[in-house]
């Protein structure tokens, strides 16, 4: 015998709205340790997740290492073990060369906005889609902690400085770019810049933004830093399973969205502060000299650095599309010299 049910209309409205007011709960990890600074704001942006959705969505945050290693959280989050991820979209470059050069083209940015005006009109946001939905995640918007002022302690003014510089810098396209703009970069574990800057081993050297320049006593034994820098600024990407993504309801999707443009403005905003604060004391002291790169002596950089982009664009189809794109909006808006 056969049953049939009747489902009336108020307990098919009861039904949708227990639908439309389904919770959703997601892991992310973090590549930033416990009590870092840059943790910390990402943790904010966990709470408000919450807030704005009104606890329909909750991200819990974890540090760097917490379940994987930094460099592993993109493999976990295809195979379900996290369900996203904040992090620095270079530690993939060793998948394709394109996460490295999309994540820190180095010399290309002079501000944040600029990055994220790349991401969001020039064509950046479509090639995190492009590059991420292989690895099944979904790229939902980016931040940056900042473009890294430069430790000197003698006066750059600009590219011609340069010449025979000796730096400390990262392994890779920073110090590619560095090399064939004249310096001579030299490979550095952070813990030993201090004294190599004291005892004149190097003259300079690629470390972080101002402030933790500042903090770390960097300026006592360097007292020409560039600010604001001119090299290196890195795109940091929230991103998460596409599977889960797409399980998400539009106003919700809209809504992770717009918290993540609001991270990345509330994070900017609290470095700026940090920097200016130190370095309104570090000028205070009357020891520092800051200098501030002309506008042409930017492009003048981006241009020397644009040929090491072009080797790292051959070495793969997705990193010939990032230079293209890249290196068309930078033409169009005037940030290449002529």
């Amino acid at each position: 015998m056969t049953k049939t049910f009747t489902i009336t209309l108020a307990t098919a409205l009861t039904l949708a709205g227990a639908a439309a007011a389904q919770d959703y709960s997601f892991r992310f990890q973090s590549s930033d340790p416990a009590g870092n600074p840059n943790f910390e704001l990402q943790k904010q942006w966990a709470e408000s997740v919450a807030e704005l959705t009104d606890g329909r969505v909750t991200v819990e945050l974890l540090p760097v290492d917490s379940i994987v290693a930094h460099n592993e959280t993109q493999d976990a989050i295809a195979a379900g073990i996290l369900d996203g991820h904040i992090t620095d979209t270079s530690y993939f470059a060793g998948k394709d060369p394109a996460f490295g050069l999309i994540a820190n083209p180095v010399g290309a940015w002079s501000d944040p906005q600029q990055m994220f005006d790349f991401v969001e009109q020039g064509g950046g946001h479509e090639l995190m889609d492009e590059l991420l939905s292989p690895y099944g995640l979904e790229f939902i918007g980016v931040s940056t902690p900042g473009l890294e002022a430069f430790v000197s302690n003698v006066p750059l003014e600009g590219v011609e400085d340069l010449k025979g510089l000796k730096l400390r810098a990262p392994e890779g396209l920073v110090q590619q770019v560095f090399a064939a703009a004249g310096a001579a970069p030299v490979n550095l574990p952070g813990s030993e810049v201090f004294t190599s800057l004291d005892k004149g081993v190097i003259d300079a050297a690629d470390y972080s933004v101002f402030s933790v320049n500042h903090a770390q006593g960097m300026h006592d034994v360097a007292a020409h830093p560039v600010y604001p820098g001119f090299h290196s600024m890195p795109l940091v990407e929230v991103s998460m399973n596409e599977a889960k993504w797409d399980e998400l309801p539009d106003d919700l999707k809209g809504i992770m969205e717009e918290s993540v443009k609001q991270f990345a403005q509330n994070q900017i905003a609290s470095l700026k502060e940090a920097d200016q604060a130190a370095l309104e004391e570090a000028n205070a002291s009357g020891e520092i000299t800051v200098h501030d790169w002309s506008d042409e002596e930017r492009a003048k950089f981006r241009q020397i650095a644009m040929g090491e982009w072009e080797k790292v664009a051959v070495r793969s189809e997705n990193a010939q599309k990032v230079y293209d794109t890249l290196t068309g909006y930078l033409t169009e808006n005037g940030l290449i010299a002529e």
